[in-house]
Formats: structure tokens, sequence, C-alpha cells
């Protein structure tokens, strides 16, 4: 009886401690680099480019997550390594 309560004891330590583990780990693999970034231009097209830029210049690539036209194009997009 003693085995068995040992071996459950050990066994909800070690799920806790890998728990905690994937959640360390998750948090800094979707914190490591995620960036909100915006361009407004006359265009979609120039308003785009103006990300593809920024993008380059950080290195990472990017998804565009929303774009509005109205008098001018404005973008928003995270951009990620």
């Amino acid at each position: 009886m003693k085995a068995i309560k040992n071996f459950v004891a050990d066994s909800a330590v070690s799920l806790v401690k890998n728990a905690v583990a994937v959640s360390v780990l998750s948090l800094i693999s979707f914190g490591g680099f995620a960036q909100s970034i915006s361009a407004t231009a006359a265009t979609l097209d120039s308003a785009e480019a103006k990300i593809a830029a920024q993008a380059v210049q950080a290195g990472a690539s990017y998804k565009i997550t929303g774009a509005r036209v109205n008098n001018g194009a404005y973008v928003t997009a995270v951009l990620s390594k």
C-alpha cells in the first residue's frame, strides 16, 4: 500500500513539473518575438509594401491581421521570426 502511495505521489510531482516546464517553454516561444506593426498609405498595396519593408528590416516574416480603407489605407500585421 505504501509503495502505491509513493508511486502516486511521485507521479503527481512529475506531472506538475512537466506541466510547469511546458508552460514556461510555451511562454518563451510565444513571447520570444511577436510584434504588432501598422502602416498607412494611399493604397492597400503601398501600405502592405511598408509592412513588408518593416518585416525585412526586423528580419522577420509577417501576417496581415487587418486592413481598412477610408481616405487612405491602414494595415496591421504581426511580425514573427
